[in-house]
């Protein structure tokens, strides 16, 4: 049996943060039906979650957020644990204690379960490569492999789609500004580990991630530099 793509429709795991955000507007350029996927984890920066909700209301998008409370169990760490402080800096071996063991394969999972009762093909995710901040579920090859476990699991045709994987966080600041979503990025999203909304507390590897695209953003392409500081 020939298996169909429906192109119309996509899925969009959303956090909240800049990545998410920006994939979630660029999918509403290219999809007719857009339906965001958020997970609770009992994360401690649950305003992520907040934040998702407000954008998706004010923009007209569906949203839903599903419980992934056994992750928060299985899985400790700066994250999900308040005693558990984030790392400033990468450490020189291994992952950094904020990355969440299996959290991008279950997101992924689960949102292909959520797509297919929608006959929905098209999986949206704001993982990067070029900023994966060493987590191993944000490189390509993971990507592509779990697309082929998805298919063969549930016998259907899921597209994972990655707009952010072979740029850089100052791309991706132009990719908000291309579409004319700059300001929504930059003020309405949460990327900070420890929870603070917009530029954040500037102090965790994900904020300086973040600030430091931001300069170079402004620095190689913003054409107007005093826009959206």
């Amino acid at each position: 049996m020939e298996l169909t793509i429906n192109k119309d429709k996509a899925v969009v795991v959303l956090s909240g943060g800049q990545d998410s955000t920006t994939c979630l507007f660029w999918a509403k350029k290219r999809y007719n039906e857009v339906i965001a996927v958020s997970f609770n984890y009992n994360q401690k920066h649950k305003l992520e979650l907040e934040c998702a909700k407000d954008i998706c209301s004010k923009y007209g998008v569906e949203h839903h957020i599903l419980d992934l409370n056994l992750l928060n169990q299985l899985a400790p760490n700066s994250l999900t644990r308040t005693d558990i402080k984030v790392d400033e800096n990468a450490p020189k071996e291994g992952t950094p204690n904020s990355f969440v063991d299996g959290r991008n394969l279950l997101f992924l999972t689960f949102a292909a379960i959520f797509a297919k009762q929608r006959d929905i093909n098209t999986i949206i995710t704001g993982v990067s490569q070029s900023d994966f901040s060493g987590y191993p579920d944000c490189r390509d090859v993971f990507i592509k492999s779990l697309n082929v476990t998805l298919n063969l699991a549930m016998n259907y045709q899921f597209v994972l789609v990655t707009p952010l994987m072979w740029i850089d966080k100052a791309e991706t600041w132009k990719m908000a500004d291309d579409l004319d979503v700059l300001d929504i990025v930059k003020n309405e999203t949460l990327t900070c580990y420890n929870g603070i909304k917009g530029n954040g507390c500037g102090n965790c590897p994900a904020c300086k991630l973040r600030k430091h695209g931001y300069l170079e953003f402004k620095k190689k392409y913003l054409k107007n530099p005093n826009k959206s500081c």
